[in-house]
């Protein structure tokens, strides 16, 4: 007997006697049958027991062909053997092939990322697979019979109503339309979590109705998936968010708040309303980025931003513009005044001062106003014209709001007209220093100078520093012009130094944004350097207002320059925030009396206790003692009187070009009469009234 590990995989069919020499057909069958699944056997046997034949068909055999048998009969009967071991070996593969399918089927619905349910046609859940758990928290028994709407968000509804209903099956059913499912284990929190999901839906009907109209077939139910967008919404939302609205403050940015704006500016054309567009822009607050950092200057700003949020109305719009400048949109108003209302609360909400770095710092904004209709009918015009008015506040002294008139419109063309030909007068050299003596009454001499910036422009002639340095400091070009100035000065002093005139000293304004930049100490010793000049022989005058930053970077600064040799002067001392405090804390050299003092100065009148104060506070600190704008003999006898022996003014010289102030330090008596004041005349009449030493 052949072994059983034998292969019989390629033998279809077996013609198998009963009586065999050496076994049984009927016992080979036996093994042919345990041992094989595809090979058919019939029996032919010349037995006439009918027991042989109804064993042989019990046993397996195909068919029985009793001897002598007709060749076409046998013929026949292998034919349909055959056949039907085709159909079989064909069926058995498609039920495998089926059976493949349904298991594979089964594995991907079950482990499929997206709920697969099927609804009857009542939309009850007939079927829901497992993804349902881990994504909404339900069990799939407990949704099996139960409603659709069980759990779709009650907002959402009717439109699920139109997906978890849909009767269509061809290109016309729903896909991918949007809904929100409960999550059940939030569902007792006061704002549930919810689960976007895309939802796409097939009718499904009944193919065995036997009707061949589609019409007639009847409607089971829908078969559906509803895919979990939900993180993919939340990125949506954070783009759409970022694109719209300002990274560090979340207010809107630029682009937000001119929609609204022209949509505002829409309905108050229809309705004949008021619109107000406020442009504001913090004052000193690239102090707090220079001084302390970016890191420090962000957290300002979204403080900043926190305040300007509690002054606006409910359905107002701020917005931040970029750096530190903010807008914001009041419509329906009821009159001009509501904007200067909001402007008000603004600038009074940032009198308190801020924590930088567990230090008070205060900040202050100028805010410009423009309204609809009257100062323009569309959002740009707006924005430009309230920038505009917000630049005017910055030119009058900041901290304040102003609404925009058309003078504004005239002033601004020519100041940024005037702005481009400042660019150009720094390349073409168009400035020059004129140098206004100081004089020592009792030692009867010049003993220093103040470098005061003339622009020869082309066109409006000579400018004093007032028609352009406030634009210089704005436009960031003032540290090019300080440059020069030093360079001018410096070298104008190496000059007279050649010359013998060793005993002087140059004074240089400067602006109080130079101490905010970290070059600063170093461009001045370059200076020094360059032309071989000691420290002692320059003297920078400061304004008081930069002494109210209490920034231990600028007292740095000056301690530097001070330990250098380098002189420190408050020019129009006592005009602003005098104060003793600072007079202690910071290296001053000098202040000098502000002209308005001086000028009060006339015969009949008692001398201002302001004065005596000024001149009490430069003896007990130990500083030296400048009075400026001094014009008549009377101011400086007094002034003498007072313990001030050092002063200038129009009374010795107005500030005359450098060739004619090298003219008067070698000879003063020999100066032309031309001169707009002679220094000769004030010096003679020094001896005149008595005051010559």
């Amino acid at each position: 007997m052949p072994s059983p590990r034998s292969s019989h995989k390629d033998t279809a069919l077996v013609l198998l006697d009963i009586h065999l020499p050496d076994i049984s057909g009927l016992d080979l069958m036996e093994w042919i049958t345990n041992f094989t699944t595809s090979t058919r056997v019939i029996m032919v046997s010349a037995d006439a027991n009918i027991d042989s034949a109804i064993r042989a068909l019990r046993g397996g055999a195909v068919e029985y062909i009793r001897k002598p048998y007709d060749l076409e009969e046998m013929q026949l009967k292998v034919d349909n053997a055959l056949h039907r071991s085709r159909l079989e070996r064909c069926n058995a593969l498609m039920t495998a092939r089926l059976e493949f399918s349904e298991r594979m089927h089964r594995f991907l619905v079950e482990n499929s990322p997206d709920l697969i349910y099927t609804l009857d046609a009542n939309g009850c859940f007939m079927f829901i697979n497992g993804r349902v758990e881990s994504l909404l928290g339900y069990s799939c028994d407990e949704l099996i019979g139960c409603k659709y709407t069980s759990i779709v968000y009650e907002e959402d509804i009717s439109i699920a109503h139109w997906a978890f209903s849909e009767r269509r099956r061809d290109n016309r059913a729903m896909a991918n339309v949007e809904v929100r499912l409960k999550d059940k284990n939030s569902l007792h929190l006061f704002k549930p979590r919810l689960i976007v999901t895309t939802v796409s839906a097939i009718g499904v009907y009944d193919e065995e109705c036997g009707s061949n109209d589609p019409l007639a077939r009847r409607f089971l139910g829908t078969y559906g998936v509803a895919q979990d967008i939900t993180e993919r919404k939340k990125a949506e939302e954070t783009i759409s968010f970022q694109a719209l609205h300002d990274h560090l403050t979340h207010l809107p940015n630029r682009s937000l708040f001119k929609d609204r704006l022209e949509h505002s500016l829409s309905q108050a054309k229809r309705n004949g309303g008021v619109i107000g567009v406020l442009f504001i822009d913090l004052d000193r607050f690239k102090l707090v980025n220079d001084s302390y950092g970016h890191a420090e200057g962000d957290d300002l700003l979204m403080n900043v931003a926190q305040r300007l949020r509690n002054c606006v109305r409910a359905g107002d719009t701020l917005a931040r513009q970029g750096g530190d400048e903010f807008t914001v949109l009041l419509p329906d108003l009821y009159g001009p005044e509501g904007a200067s209302i909001i402007a008000g609360k603004i600038l009074d909400i940032l009198k308190t001062p801020f924590q930088v770095r567990g230090q008070e710092f205060r900040i202050t904004a100028s805010i410009g106003i423009a309204l609809y209709p009257q100062d323009g009918n569309s959002a740009d015009v707006l924005l430009k014209n309230a920038d505009i008015a917000m630049y005017e506040v910055k030119a009058s002294g900041k901290n304040d709001y102003l609404c925009f008139t058309d003078k504004m419109n005239v002033c601004h063309h020519e100041r940024i007209s005037l702005e481009n030909e400042l660019r150009q007068a720094i390349n073409c050299s168009e400035f020059e220093l004129h140098y206004q003596p100081q004089i020592s009454i009792g030692g009867d001499r010049i003993v220093g100078l103040e470098a005061l910036i003339r622009w020869q422009h082309p066109t409006h002639g000579l400018l004093g520093p007032a028609s352009f340095i406030d634009m210089a400091e704005e436009s960031g070009l003032v540290c090019n012009i300080t440059d020069w100035v030093l360079a001018e000065a410096c070298g104008q002093m190496a000059k007279w130094r050649e010359r013998g005139l060793v005993d002087l000293r140059i004074s240089v304004n400067v602006s109080p944004l130079e101490f905010e930049r970290s070059d600063f100490v170093e461009r001045i010793k370059c200076n020094l350097a360059r032309f071989q000049l000691p420290a002692n022989c320059l003297e920078l005058e400061i304004t008081e207002n930069l002494l109210l930053n209490d920034d231990s970077s600028i007292i740095d600064k000056m301690r530097q320059l001070h330990n250098q040799g380098v002189r420190i002067s408050i020019d129009d001392f006592g005009t602003r925030y005098s104060s003793l405090n600072y007079l202690r804390k910071f290296p001053i050299s000098s202040i000098k009396i502000d002209q308005s003092f001086v000028r009060e100065l006339v015969e009949g009148v008692h001398v201002s206790p302001i004065l005596h104060a000024i001149l009490g506070i430069a003896q007990g600190f130990g500083l030296h003692l400048v009075a400026e704008g001094v014009e008549t003999p009377f101011q400086m006898k007094t002034l003498s009187e007072l313990g001030c022996d050092e002063m200038q003014g129009y009374l010795f010289s107005k500030p005359i070009p450098g060739v004619k102030v090298e003219e008067v330090l070698m000879n003063p008596f020999s100066i032309h009469r031309t001169t707009p004041v002679f220094l000769r005349d004030s010096l003679i009449t020094l001896k005149s009234i008595g005051l010559d030493t």
